[in-house]
């Protein structure tokens, strides 16, 4: 099992949320203030670790099966983004989805990040 954060449409309610499996939650959270969030051509959300100027990002913590984030939500995922460990806000860490470094696409990015979470 692996403590995954999700910020986008696989969260409760969200259209990718059936891919979990049935993965339980393990809480309602946010991310360190070091991230930037954006909504990559208003298709989805990334998170983009950020030296200064970051915010608490909200979003769930999942515990899920390594083989479910493998064959199931890692295929599911957009080109732009990649597999990661984020801080979380209580110093612990978990896989999240990053923005692609360097980004090989020419999709707009807006910053979203006041906004602190995603509202799709």
């Amino acid at each position: 099992m692996a403590l995954m954060f999700l910020n986008g449409g696989a969260m409760r309610g969200g259209p990718l949320h059936h891919l979990l499996d049935g993965a339980p939650l393990v809480s309602q959270t946010r991310t360190a203030p070091k991230y930037r969030f954006y909504s990559v051509d208003g298709r989805c959300p990334a998170l983009v670790p950020v030296a200064h100027g970051g915010a608490a990002i909200a979003g769930e913590l999942y515990d899920v099966e390594l083989d479910v984030l493998r064959d199931r939500l890692l295929p599911a995922e957009p080109p732009e983004l990649e597999l990661g460990v984020i801080e979380l806000a209580d110093g612990g860490s978990s896989f999240a989805m990053l923005l692609r470094r360097p980004l090989t696409s020419h999709v707009p990015l807006i910053d979203i990040t006041d906004q602190g979470k995603w509202v799709s």
